[in-house]
């Protein structure tokens, strides 16, 4: 009974490691990670104290000062801890710049500081704004700093963002900079916004939750030039490296504040009179209480394949979105929502169908390939042929979105997707 219940689940579900799952950041099946999901569960530990998951804190200190030192952070700096997913990480950046500058909120609150300010992209992730209102700092207090026609920040709006509030009688302490937007998949100029926030004394974070992989790869880690400048970093290896979900980590580059943030002693778990070295109960940098253990199946994929098994795989996510570009590039039913070449594995762009090529532009044509999109997800989804995503932005009309993460997909894959496209649209 319990199998046939558990296989009409997966049949009713969603095959998220399907090579023709183009709809999320995070995608693929990695059986050596689903192995290390297995014993993690058959395990049942809890990540707060070593005395109940020595094996597992340990290793999770080992990936974690692998990771610091793949930023570029030095060897005796650096800190960090897997968080739920990227959206925590990200909060417990701004939890900390916080702290940094006004370590009295722990105690006094809110209520003991003066108005804060801080800064992002238009284009970053909505968990940003979301930490702000989280924490208290409240969502007007989060700057959306203007970017370019590619998605990244532009360095001289951050700067002008930062006087102009400092006028308004605000305190900036903190930017963020993305280093792989969600949809255009764009890397902010991270050595610009360095210079900016050392001029001006400020925090900078950089949400690679979605970018961080390529940090692996040596053809593609020069996109991140300068994120060893950052305070703090968000890594997600849940999404380009392949991990199950969920593999995130919040890095920070000043060893011991993570605790000092949020150790409160729960004499009931942190005993300083262990028969062991305490500073191993990493339970007192987190927020939480009870944790997962997310390093694990990270740990084995990592022995399994190695530095070279995963950069080979998040090569080949790229060349599959430049595949991807290039097919777009020679079709004149297809147009691409920009034309540069792709910086990471989305591809934004929208389908004319013959009935729509012929329309003037203007607010009809607009009308109705802003339906389009939606419409053809639809059958897709109805027929079970393949997944992408689709969205608005800023005044553009629906596009599809297509995430390449998942190595398994191949170029007929691809070109089964466009097809497809093709296929229900154009009688439209």
């Amino acid at each position: 009974f319990i199998i046939l219940k558990s296989l009409d689940t997966l049949k009713y579900g969603v095959r998220t490691g399907h090579p023709r799952f183009f709809n999320q950041l995070s995608s693929g099946l990695d059986v050596v990670g689903l192995a290390g999901e297995w014993l993690t569960s058959t395990a049942n530990s809890n990540m707060f104290t070593y005395e109940v998951s020595p094996v597992f804190v340990l290793m999770e200190e080992v990936l974690l000062k692998k990771m610091q030192n793949i930023v570029g952070w030095l060897e005796d700096e650096g800190d960090g801890i897997f968080c739920p997913g990227g959206t925590i990480s990200n909060l417990y950046s701004i939890l900390l710049a916080r702290y940094h500058f006004y370590p009295e909120v722990k105690t006094r609150g809110m209520g003991a500081l003066p108005q804060l300010a801080l800064f992002t992209s238009e284009h970053s992730h909505y968990s940003l704004k979301k930490s702000a209102a989280v924490l208290g700092l409240g969502t007007d207090n989060m700057v959306m700093v203007k970017c370019d026609e590619r998605g990244k920040m532009i360095s001289a709006e951050l700067e002008a963002a930062i006087v102009s509030t400092k006028k308004k009688g605000l305190v900036p302490i903190y930017v963020n900079a993305t280093a792989g937007t969600t949809v255009y998949g764009a890397f902010d100029p991270l050595n610009d916004i360095a210079d900016i926030c050392h001029r001006h004394s400020l925090w900078m974070h950089v949400d690679a939750a979605w970018g961080g992989g390529l940090l692996i790869s040596d053809r593609h880690r020069m996109k991140l030039q300068g994120i060893e400048r950052a305070w703090s970093v968000t890594w997600n290896p849940h999404k380009m490296m392949g991990v199950p979900l969920q593999c995130s980590a919040i890095l920070v580059k000043k060893r011991g504040l993570l605790k000092e943030c949020n150790e409160l002693g729960a004499e009931y778990l942190f005993q300083k009179d262990k028969h062991y070295d305490v500073s191993y109960d990493t339970g007192d940098k987190s927020i939480q209480c009870g944790r997962h253990v997310d390093a694990f199946k990270f740990w084995l994929m990592w022995k399994a394949k190695g530095s070279e098994g995963f950069e080979a795989q998040i090569n080949k996510c790229l060349e599959n979105a430049e595949y991807l570009y290039d097919q777009l590039q020679r079709r004149t039913d297809f147009k691409l929502v920009f034309d540069s070449k792709p910086e990471h594995c989305t591809v934004c762009f929208w389908y004319t169908p013959p009935s729509l090529r012929c329309l003037p532009a203007g607010p009809e044509k607009e009308a109705k390939l802003h339906q389009l999109a939606p419409w053809i997800k639809a059958r897709m989804m109805e027929k079970g042929s393949a997944m992408v995503g689709y969205q608005p932005l800023g005044g553009k009309v629906n596009f599809f979105r297509c995430v390449l993460s998942n190595p398994a997909t191949q170029q007929e894959d691809i070109d089964f997707l466009l097809d497809q496209i093709v296929q229900l649209g154009q009688y439209l």
